[in-house]
């Protein structure tokens, strides 16, 4: 049985404005509508790309979207940021209306889209669990059975009677994922509000939410960016691009093909030449055991790193350093290789896996001749992203061959 269906799903915005965002435009579309004639609006527009300036002052969020979700099914929509995929959720919650295309849903929707979604914020927490519960249709019978559960796993007993504006970003998403998770409608959206959470609350929603699709046979769509929570939890996938679907299927295939097609670090770093240096990094590539290029890992994998450089001049050994820094700048460890064989062009080393816990880093590179000359240095230029696996074996060392070299220093 089909929970929901998208049927030509498209969302088009004025950019500046609210709608089409004057009179005369509105008046356009109804006279149009009224003669049995298309919308004139329709025919412009142009992809949400957020890394070209466009044209238009229309853009398309959302193009042409169609798939079918199954009763019970648990479905990671994944992409990068400006894909639609917050768009698509907010036309499923009804929080907005399609340009074009309808959806049809087969049962109550609860959706958390963002910190204290639904939430009156001079309201307490126990009068918000009501309201959430009125606006899925519960009774208050309904509502007063669970309450007691609902509470109790968000941990926010002690200030259940305090108005939420008074609450921590923390404590607003805990209530809020209580409520959406516990009171009985047939779907769930959640998109990432998750990761306002701590870790121990990220793994309590995360088998909260396999327990709802498992044992209850709901229906979750669920958006993260987080490769290991989709995986953990959902069976199927949904990849997005530019607004439009480019894969859908089962979620293995799904992040595969997102890793390789998406995260491929080649496009964060642009080589520009520069002829007053000896020696320049000319490309960076990144992959993981399988040799497949990304830049996101399991904290237990190795990060393979590949320099190609140009010699112009340099007649001695080359060394490349490779910095790994927190989203601060701070210095996390150094790791260098020396190579005295100028004629590849080419070099690799390898950063062994449990060495950076779950977070984001920057990479950054640096060329030189030790005790020489600094020949090129690219600060900024990746980010790699690490992500739990649930194991917990994180080692240090130090070496001056490629793997750690001193000082190591622990986020």
């Amino acid at each position: 049985m089909l929970a929901i269906k998208a049927e030509n799903i498209s969302k088009q915005y004025r950019l500046g404005q609210v709608g089409t965002g004057t009179l005369s435009h509105d008046l356009n579309r109804f006279w149009h509508k009224v003669r049995g004639k298309e919308d004139p609006y329709l025919k412009i527009g142009e992809t949400n790309d957020r890394t070209t300036k466009g044209n238009s002052e229309y853009v398309w969020s959302l193009s042409d979207i169609n798939f079918e979700i199954e009763q019970g099914s648990a479905v990671g929509i994944i992409g990068r940021n400006g894909a639609g995929k917050s768009t698509l959720l907010k036309i499923l919650s009804k929080i907005t209306k399609p340009t074009t295309g309808k959806i049809y849903t087969n049962g109550r929707i609860a959706s958390l889209l963002e910190v204290g979604t639904g939430f009156h914020p001079e309201m307490t927490g126990r009068e918000n669990v009501y309201l959430n519960g009125a606006i899925l249709g519960m009774t208050r019978k309904e509502i007063t059975r669970k309450f007691d559960e609902i509470v109790a796993f968000s941990g926010v007993e002690r200030y259940i009677d305090t108005p939420v504006k008074r609450y921590s970003s923390g404590m607003y998403v805990r209530l809020a994922f209580a409520v959406a998770a516990h009171l009985e409608s047939e779907i769930l959206i959640v998109d990432e509000v998750l990761a306002v959470g701590d870790a121990d609350f990220q793994k309590k929603c995360l088998g909260k939410m396999g327990d709802v699709t498992k044992g209850e046979g709901r229906t979750i769509l669920f958006v993260s960016h987080n490769m290991a929570a989709v995986k953990q939890l959902c069976n199927t996938g949904i990849l997005m691009k530019h607004g439009n679907i480019v894969d859908q299927g089962g979620v293995n295939k799904i992040m595969e093909n997102y890793i390789i097609n998406e995260l491929s670090p080649n496009s964060e770093f642009k080589y520009i030449e520069d002829l007053s240096k000896k020696a320049q990094i000319h490309n960076i590539k990144i992959s993981n055991n399988k040799h497949i290029e990304t830049t996101e890992f399991s904290h237990i994998d190795d990060i393979n790193i590949t320099i190609d450089y140009i010699n112009r001049s340099v007649d001695k050994g080359v060394r490349i350093n490779i910095a790994i820094l927190d989203k601060f700048e701070n210095v996390i460890f150094i790791t260098r290789k020396r190579f005295e064989d100028m004629h590849e062009n080419s070099l690799s080393l390898q950063i062994e896996g449990n060495r950076l816990i779950p977070n984001t880093y920057i990479l950054s590179v640096a060329l030189d001749t030790p005790g020489v000359e600094l020949y090129d240095y690219i600060k900024g230029g990746i980010q790699i992203n690490i992500v739990e696996t649930g194991h917990e074996n994180f080692l240090a060392g130090d070496t001056d061959n490629g793997i750690i070299h001193p000082p190591v220093i622990w986020m």
